[in-house]
């Protein structure tokens, strides 16, 4: 009970302050130092007092503050650890504040790496941006920010807004970005690398920067498909301009998330930069365009409470659907849409909270919240959808926004049933999947898609000339995937015809599907198979060569030889599967036996990114499950910032703790270990 009632005091507190107290900008001048991992500043508030009060309060967590000053003069002031508090030297009317701050965040600011692979990169959305910048957590204080950033000039500074100009003093350089529109602490950004980038410029003359590692040259085209088409189709789409003068995304390493709309500044997972054989499995169109969609919603219109969060990622998601829909086409839009409602259907028998709660799941935020959105399109139109949605976006550019102010603006314009709609889909639980079948069932595809799902229990024989034809006409991937899925159980002899076709229609989504079912290789379909490995997907080869290698003993070295060069993915699943094999297989190459096993060892180690060492760890105790060699590091992996890492590396110790053996042995490591480790493994060693 006191956590909520801690949580409502504290919004009061902001709800008086934000009515009483108009901050208005802010210019830090900021110093990063990596090898203490600390950042330290100072800062420079313009704020307004539009009424009495006591107290004026930012956050600040477990930040040092010197020489405070509001109006020009020293002020005495308190520091709670979380808050800077101020209570005298402010009057009614216009202030400034002025202070020098210094912190070593545990979290929202990130050093990745080090020396030539160093970067830097913030993370403000849900961690809070006051850890690294002291500011403000409730999302409705909007302010104009600033930043000169003092950092090696031999790396690129990215931020918010627009780069004015650089200084070089001596071995830094300092950046100076402004911006002109004010937005929410939580989207202020920093990303810092060695960079390069590559410059667009939208049809409504707005400059788009993509920046890449030089070493993923060659994986720009592929990784930022259609950027500029996306950007174009949105101000159009919208009926609204881009808010903001430069639009600019960077991918980062280790990144927490698949992607973050900071305003003007987008970083993203460098997971999602691929080449052109990669872009088939995994591609950064739906995240690209989702966190563009962000822009307008979200940060130009900002949601005033969590209830109301679905106006952000319902819209994002929505509006990335539609953009998909321009590129990919009208089957693949519908095909997302039914993925969703399946995804929503099965979760609504126990996710029982619905969209206006904050807390809400994040499938209810996006997939529901799309859902939402879809629903009411249809049943009111496109034309007056865009209208609402202009409307609205207009008459709240840079405040923050309720649903009520979004479905009025609806309102305004139709006569549909909107107290029933707000009832059904975002004030109940569930998810209403008569309402999205229906309609759904316009388009064909999706129709083919519910006939072959009705054809689940009915007898291979009586559905098979149908599943042919399908399989034969030109109708939308996943109804043939969804044929293969359903005769995976039956006899290879009885299915040979429709997996010849299913091959032969040289679709790599369809091919895929027949690598994932096919558990046992004939020798009549040993060729046949054999032919994935040449697949455009990094995925189905993965399959096939881990099968393939399983299966014919006697083709081993064939197949080591034909992959010995493939990496894959930023992951490198080919190279580490790659090693695994060719250390497990006998007599092949002998003398590089020590070469391959270092080299796989390495991968295990915080030289490379997460998923490059989760997928070494994994390979190295899977061929020799007493290995301790990469324990070392999957301790070390609990301390990484990456929580899917850390996660992995706790669930996979509390496995191998359960082993005397092992236990013994992490006791052994324990004295050698870092603090932060010690303390991680600690915790693991004396659960119960």
């Amino acid at each position: 009970m006191r956590y909520y009632f801690l949580f409502f005091m504290v919004s009061v507190v902001y709800s008086q302050q934000s009515k009483s107290v108009d901050f208005q900008s802010v210019l830090g001048k900021i110093n990063l130092n990596p090898s203490q991992k600390t950042v330290s500043g100072d800062v420079f508030y313009e704020f307004k007092v539009n009424s009495a009060i006591d107290t004026i309060r930012l956050d600040a967590q477990n930040m040092a503050f010197s020489n405070l000053r509001i109006n020009n003069s020293i002020v005495d002031f308190k520091n709670s650890g979380k808050k800077l508090i101020l209570f005298n030297g402010f009057k009614k009317g216009k202030n400034t504040l002025s202070f020098h701050y210094e912190a070593q965040p545990k979290q929202t600011l990130y050093f990745v790496g080090e020396k030539d692979n160093l970067q830097i990169w913030t993370q403000g959305q849900g961690k809070f941006t006051s850890h690294w910048f002291p500011s403000f957590d409730d999302a409705n204080e909007k302010l104009v920010f600033n930043l000169d950033v003092y950092f090696d000039k031999n790396y690129q500074v990215i931020s918010n807004g627009v780069l004015q100009s650089t200084e070089t003093f001596q071995d830094q350089n300092v950046w100076h970005y402004r911006m002109k529109n004010p937005m929410s602490s939580y989207l202020l950004a920093l990303a810092i690398g060695k960079y390069e980038n590559q410059k667009l410029v939208s049809k409504s003359g707005i400059p788009i920067q993509l920046y890449y590692e030089s070493a993923d040259e060659e994986k720009f085209k592929t990784t930022y498909f259609d950027s500029q088409f996306i950007f174009d189709f949105f101000e159009k789409e919208i009926g609204v301009e881009y808010p903001w003068e430069v639009y600019k995304q960077i991918p980062v390493r280790d990144f927490l998330y698949a992607g973050m709309e900071n305003t003007s500044a987008t970083l993203f997972s460098r997971d999602f930069v691929v080449d052109s054989i990669g872009f088939n499995d995994r591609n950064y169109v739906n995240v690209n365009a989702h966190e563009l969609a962000h822009q307008w919603f979200g940060d130009l219109v900002t949601a005033k409470s969590g209830k109301d969060h679905w106006l952000q990622e319902g819209f994002a998601t929505y509006f990335a659907l539609l953009a998909e829909k321009e590129i990919f086409g009208e089957d693949y839009f519908n095909y997302k849409l039914y993925q969703n409602a399946q995804q929503l259907k099965a979760a609504s028998k126990t996710d029982s909270i619905p969209i206006l709660s904050d807390k809400a799941s994040s499938l209810t935020y996006y997939q529901k919240g799309a859902w939402a959105l879809h629903v009411l399109r249809t049943k009111i139109g496109e034309t007056v959808f865009r209208k609402a949605v202009k409307n609205y976006l207009k008459k709240y550019a840079f405040q923050n926004v309720s649903t009520d102010n979004f479905l009025f603006e609806v309102q305004k314009l139709t006569k549909f049933d909107l107290v029933a709609f707000r009832k059904k889909w975002l004030e109940s639980s569930g998810f209403d999947s008569i309402e999205a079948k229906e309609i759904q069932s316009k388009s064909e595809f999706i129709r083919t898609l519910f006939e072959i799902q009705k054809l689940k229990g009915k007898p291979f024989e009586e559905k098979k000339k149908y599943f042919e034809t399908i399989m034969n006409s030109n109708v939308y991937y996943p109804a043939k995937e969804a044929i293969l899925l359903q005769i995976e159980a039956v006899s290879f002899d009885e299915k040979a015809t429709l997996l010849d076709l299913a091959m032969k229609t040289n679709d790599v989504n369809v091919r895929q599907a027949v690598a994932k079912i096919m558990t046992e290789i004939p020798a009549a379909f040993k060729e046949s198979y054999f032919s994935l490995l040449e697949d455009e997907s990094y995925l189905t080869r993965e399959i096939v060569l881990g099968t393939s290698w399983s299966k014919f003993p006697e083709d081993q070295k064939m197949l080591l030889d034909k992959s010995r060069l493939w990496v894959g993915f930023n992951d490198k699943n080919l190279r580490i599967l790659w090693l695994t094999l060719a250390l497990q297989t006998k007599d092949y190459e002998t003398d590089s036996k020590v070469q391959f096993y270092d080299e796989l060892l390495d991968y295990a180690s915080p030289k490379f990114e997460s998923s490059v060492r989760r997928n070494a760890i994994e390979s190295l105790l899977f061929s020799n499950e007493n290995d301790k060699n990469p324990l070392p590091y999957l301790v070390n992996a609990l301390t990484s910032h990456q929580w899917q890492f850390s996660k992995f590396a706790r669930e996979r110790i509390r496995t191998l703790i359960k082993n005397k053996t092992f236990r013994s042995y992490f006791e052994t490591l324990y004295p050698n270990l870092i603090s932060a480790e010690k303390q991680s493994l600690r915790k693991l060693l004396d659960e119960k």
